[in-house]
């Protein structure tokens, strides 16, 4: 689209897998180039690993939002010490998806955590061994099992400090960073990240670029969650000259992107949730919603007939969001 030639892109990212998380046959990744972007402040975003993840890099060390596939683990790390030799003292998970928290187990055996302290250099601050992974405890219970059953991640893998509210709040690198929980939208452990001063979000695959809207109905998504968590983010961004800039959103996947770029994904997202709506009810059977094609006139743009996430399962997971 040719307003993306005043935009800050990104070249050569594909779709990802999001492999062991939805059980689908994706391509491996183990070939794949990565590449570092600084966004502005404090913040950095790394492509190619899988989801895209968000770094900030300050005094205080580094801090990941999301860590990518397993295989892709010592990329990531060769990758952050071509930019930075800080420790790696957090890791933030979006979601519970493999593609955004499978380096998990790695990379945060690489970092250290500080203890008795918020920042490095507190009074009585100590390092311990391994990153402290934070995330919604819905992905702890997801990454988890009840007792005698068999988990879907080993524990090493698992978040060490979780929230159960609407908001967990951080400082580090100089900022304030908010973690707004969005139940029931791509998943029912989605976290948005904002790092206020940098002036940038993190909106793991609550939006993305790359396709539509990808609902994980098994793990709790719904379009109605999507569509109220899209909003949130508009209510935190704030543009500058022209609706350029201002606020930059790194999405789950895809290039770097700002307000605008939010605003028409929202508003397709709200489009075509209103029409399977009425459809439903009136009554409609999906495969009738299918046959009617209410994305037919977005599908240039977000549509696939092959792949992960097909126009088709986009329309399937919006349908049964309203049966349910």
């Amino acid at each position: 689209m040719k307003r993306d030639l005043f935009k800050l892109a990104i070249v050569a990212l594909a779709m990802s897998a999001i492999a062991a998380a939805f059980a689908s046959a994706q391509q491996n990744n183990e070939n794949a180039e990565l590449h570092i972007l600084p966004v502005q402040g404090n913040i950095y975003m790394l492509v190619g690993a899988g989801g895209n993840i968000t770094l900030s890099i300050g005094k205080d060390g580094i801090l990941l939002v999301d860590t990518g596939l397993p295989q892709m683990s010592d990329k990531v790390l060769e990758a952050i010490r071509k930019i930075s030799d800080k420790p790696i003292r957090y890791i933030i998970n979006t979601h519970v998806h493999a593609d955004h928290i499978g380096g998990n187990e790695k990379i945060a055996k690489a970092g250290s955590t500080i203890a008795g302290g918020n920042v490095v250099g507190d009074i009585g601050a100590s390092a311990q061994q391994g990153a402290t992974v934070i995330a919604h405890e819905g992905v702890l219970d997801r990454m988890s099992a009840p007792t005698g059953s068999q988990p879907p991640m080993p524990s090493a893998a698992w978040p060490t400090d979780t929230y159960n509210g609407a908001e967990k709040e951080l400082f580090f690198n100089g900022e304030a960073i908010q973690m707004f929980h969005e139940p029931a939208a791509h998943t029912d452990g989605d976290t948005i990240v904002f790092f206020r001063r940098s002036d940038v979000v993190s909106a793991g695959d609550l939006f993305v670029t790359t396709s539509y809207p990808i609902i994980d109905i098994d793990r709790g998504g719904n379009i109605q969650g999507v569509v109220k968590a899209l909003n949130h983010i508009l209510d935190i961004t704030i543009p500058a000259e022209k609706q350029e800039g201002g606020t930059y959103v790194i999405p789950g996947h895809g290039r770097l992107c700002d307000e605008a770029d939010v605003v028409e994904f929202r508003d397709m997202t709200t489009i075509i949730r209103d029409r399977i709506q009425d459809m439903v009810k009136k009554g409609m059977t999906l495969e009738q919603v299918k046959a009617a094609k209410p994305t037919r006139d977005y599908d240039p743009r977000y549509g696939a007939e092959t792949g992960f996430w097909t126009t088709d399962k986009f329309v399937e997971a919006v349908y049964k969001s309203f049966k349910k």
